[in-house]
């Protein structure tokens, strides 16, 4: 965690959300209500405890904030009474991660800030921003830059074909405009369903159909384990199958800083299996 600057600062000009809404703000709001776990956290490494007084369910960094806080209910199902009972003077939301009616009936309680994150860049964007929002810029642009830093460490490798399942009943994969497939593309892993948007709807014989070299089980949101394993390497034996950290992948926060080395280990520890 960053330590906190000894003069926070203040908002010098309006910003511009993902909506097309400005938001001014007088001071750095001292009561925040975050509904996106990888931006909690975040909060967190910017030197921010007392300032955050309600999250998500969902929202399990940094430790013991969960019990801490007040829980306003999960990503997709915001408890409007909980968060207007805080009295927020910001809410954190995403265009992705939270339902728009649930953003819209929190506008006339306090200024909400609406993320959208596609990218690495963006990412990179967003904390900047985030971090100017609650007045802590300078913090903010030395994290950024830190991880700018460790992706610009990132080898280029020989790539691989590769499918990431998010899902399954149905199995579910990612487009060539989410974030993940931005961290694959850094990864030197090819999504084989790059074509398509967004997180499409797929089976393992349209899988197996797309010959991917390794497929990518995430760990969330759905829980895959070694026992999904076993159920894709039957139908797509040419391929390697490895569980991955879904948060090394998704999380376009502070733990940013950790992709570099992750994946520069699991591209290596991938090629490592296939056939020259």
């Amino acid at each position: 965690m960053l330590s906190s600057p000894s003069v926070p600062s203040t908002l010098e000009q309006p910003l511009t959300d993902a909506r097309g809404r400005t938001l001014t703000l007088n001071l750095p709001p001292r009561r925040i209500v975050s509904l996106v776990p990888s931006q909690t956290e975040l909060l967190a490494d910017l030197g921010l405890d007392a300032e955050v007084v309600g999250l998500t369910r969902f929202c399990v960094h940094p430790v013991g904030w969960k019990e801490q806080k007040q829980i306003v209910g999960g990503t997709k199902n915001v408890n409007v009474e909980r968060v207007t009972a805080l009295k927020p003077d910001l809410v954190l939301a995403n265009l992705e991660e939270n339902v728009r009616e649930q953003v819209e009936a929190l506008d006339p309680i306090a200024p909400v800030f609406v993320t959208d994150v596609a990218t690495v860049d963006a990412g990179l964007a967003m904390i900047r921003t985030v971090g100017t929002l609650v007045g802590r810029k300078e913090y903010a642009e030395r994290l950024a830059a830190e991880i700018e830093r460790g992706f610009a460490t990132l080898t280029e490798q020989k790539p691989l074909r590769a499918t990431y399942l998010i899902w399954r009943a149905p199995w579910m994969t990612v487009g060539g405009d989410t974030f993940i497939h931005d961290v694959m593309r850094r990864a030197s892993l090819t999504n084989v369903f790059g074509e398509q948007t967004r997180y499409p709807t797929t089976s393992l014989e349209d899988i197996a159909a797309a010959k991917p070299e390794v497929v990518l089980l995430s760990s969330e949101p759905f829980p895959f384990r070694e026992q999904h394993i076993a159920e894709v390497e039957a139908a797509v034996p040419s391929a390697a199958v490895e569980l991955v950290d879904g948060e090394l992948f998704s999380w376009y926060g502070s733990r940013m800083r950790l992709m570099p080395s992750y994946l520069n280990d699991l591209h290596q520890r991938l090629a490592s299996t296939l056939p020259d």
